[in-house]
C-alpha cells in the first residue's frame, strides 16, 4: 500500500492534491482502492455542480457495492476524469495518477491545509487495520508528452 508525500488525506479515503493553478485535485487513496478490490462503474458530478465538504459528491460500484464519495471540500468541478466513465478499473491500477477523479476551485485552502498529512494518514490507516507495512513515498513527476 502506497500513500504519496506531498498529498493531502481525509477519513474518508480520498486524497487531495493542491495544483500549481491553486485547483484540488481529488481522488481515492490506495487503501481505498484495495478495500474497493475491483471498480466496475462510477458515478461523477458535473464541471459547474457544486460539492460540499462532508457530503457525497459522486459514487463508485464495487462488486455489485455503490460507495459514496465524501468530499473533504467545499468547492466547484471544473473538471472530471471522463476516461474514468468508460475506463472505471483505471482507479485500481493508478489511483494517484491517471485514477484521479475531479478537480474543483475552492474559496481558501484551509479546508485543504487542515487534512491529514501523509504521516497522519498512515498513523490513521495504523489504527485501522493494524501495523500493516505503510510505504509513503514521494510523488514521481510524469514525463512530459
Amino acid at each position: 500500500m502506497v500513500i504519496l508525500e506531498e498529498l493531502r488525506y481525509s477519513k474518508d479515503h480520498i486524497w487531495a492534491r493542491l495544483d500549481d493553478d491553486n485547483r484540488i485535485t481529488l481522488g481515492i487513496s490506495d487503501y481505498s482502492q484495495e478495500e474497493l478490490e475491483e471498480v466496475s462503474g462510477i458515478t461523477l458530478p458535473e464541471e459547474g455542480d457544486e460539492v460540499v465538504k462532508d457530503e457525497p459528491f459522486g459514487s463508485i460500484e464495487s462488486q455489485g457495492e455503490i460507495i459514496d464519495l465524501f468530499s473533504p471540500l467545499n468547492g466547484e468541478v471544473v473538471e472530471i476524469n471522463q476516461e474514468l466513465l468508460d475506463s472505471p478499473e483505471i482507479i485500481n491500477e493508478d489511483p494517484y495518477q491517471d485514477g484521479w477523479i475531479i478537480r474543483i476551485d475552492v474559496p481558501s485552502t484551509t479546508d485543504y491545509n487542515e487534512m491529514m498529512t501523509a504521516e497522519e494518514y498512515e498513523e490513521y490507516l495504523k489504527e485501522i487495520i493494524g501495523e500493516e507495512p505503510i510505504e509513503i513515498e514521494e510523488e514521481e513527476e510524469e514525463e512530459e508528452e
